[in-house]
């Protein structure tokens, strides 16, 4: 039962994510989702400072820590599956961190604190993780699963993800649309993992077919 709910786990991540920085969200009325990073909606300061870890961070941490594993446990026999699968789970123990390390006030102090140093160590190293796990199944989609749709599905979704992410350095800069660069990287990026997720319930469905 655990082991089919890990799986499912990364189909859950983009509508759960949706969800909670929606939520967050209209809990802050002066926030802006086009200029503002996410991160900002659990800030020092921010109305949303406490709720928003609890409705975003931690949860969605848990599920990709959960999927991680299903992908190390099931993909045991290729290293290059459970070394995606250990980045999948290191961005959740990422997301944790970031979660709990909030971050100054605005996002963007002068002098940062040791929490906000932390926490930037925490996003850098979920932005890391999850674009290694995406690149790793440029190569692994038709390998692991048969898949050439995967593989290119994996590579565009990439290349995407890390465009918007060049993007944001000027998005800091003009002070315009960082929090939209953020959400193109980020969105893009789970809903690659929740098509990952896809695609392996449908090889273990016809797996089982073959089996019985």
């Amino acid at each position: 039962m655990l082991k089919k709910l890990s799986l499912y786990s990364g189909m859950v991540i983009p509508a759960w994510l949706f969800i909670g920085v929606t939520i967050a969200g209209l809990m802050n009325p002066e926030y802006n989702h086009l200029n503002q990073a996410m991160s900002e909606l659990g800030a020092k300061g921010s109305t949303t400072h406490s709720i928003s870890p609890l409705i975003n961070n931690f949860p969605l941490g848990i599920l990709f820590i959960a999927f991680g594993l299903h992908l190390i446990s099931t993909l045991k026999h290729s290293k290059l599956a459970i070394a995606s699968g250990v980045m999948v789970l290191v961005h959740g123990v990422g997301s944790i961190s970031a979660g709990y390390f909030s971050c100054d006030s605005s996002c963007q102090p002068v002098s940062p604190s040791n929490s906000q140093i932390m926490h930037n160590l925490s996003g850098f190293i979920m932005f890391l993780s999850l674009t290694i796990a995406g690149w790793l199944w440029v190569y692994l989609g038709k390998k692991q699963l048969g898949s050439m749709f995967l593989s290119w599905f994996s590579f565009f979704s990439m290349v995407i993800a890390l465009g918007a992410a060049l993007m944001l350095p000027a998005a800091v800069e003009s002070g315009h649309n960082f929090g939209l660069y953020q959400r193109v990287n980020y969105g893009v990026s789970v809903i690659w993992l929740a098509t990952l997720s896809y695609m392996l319930v449908r090889f273990q469905e016809k797996h089982n077919q073959k089996s019985n």
